[in-house]
């Protein structure tokens, strides 16, 4: 597949690192359904810092196991492939937040070693 120059959507999930689904973390749940889905691709993102609807404060600290960090799971694709993607997360997810933007893809290609 090679597309130049089309519009797609970029679409962030905002989660928690605690998170879980089936007793796996969400964020490895959601990337594999994404990957299951034919969907371009995914980047998983672990913050240092961030706080959500509870508006408490969680930070990476050294001497802290576990700090609940904050968790961007980013996709890029088409519109009718996150549609169908976001009626998963809807029964995916307890919480969190998802949001959807229009970008403009100059290039997009595979490599050849994933054909």
């Amino acid at each position: 597949m090679t597309v130049r120059h089309e519009e797609w959507e970029r679409f962030r999930v905002y989660i928690g690192e605690g998170d879980c689904r089936n007793g796996r973390p969400l964020y490895r749940y959601l990337l594999e359904e994404a990957r299951r889905r034919g969907l371009a691709g995914a980047t998983v993102f672990k913050g240092l810092a961030g706080f959500g609807a509870g508006s408490k404060i969680h930070f990476a600290e050294v001497f802290r196991l576990s700090e609940d960090l904050p968790i961007i799971i980013e996709i890029v694709d088409t519109t009718e492939k996150l549609d169908d993607f976001a009626s998963f997360l809807d029964e995916a997810m307890d919480g969190g937040m998802v949001l959807r933007e229009s970008v403009h893809v100059d290039f997009y290609r595979p490599s050849k070693e994933h054909l």
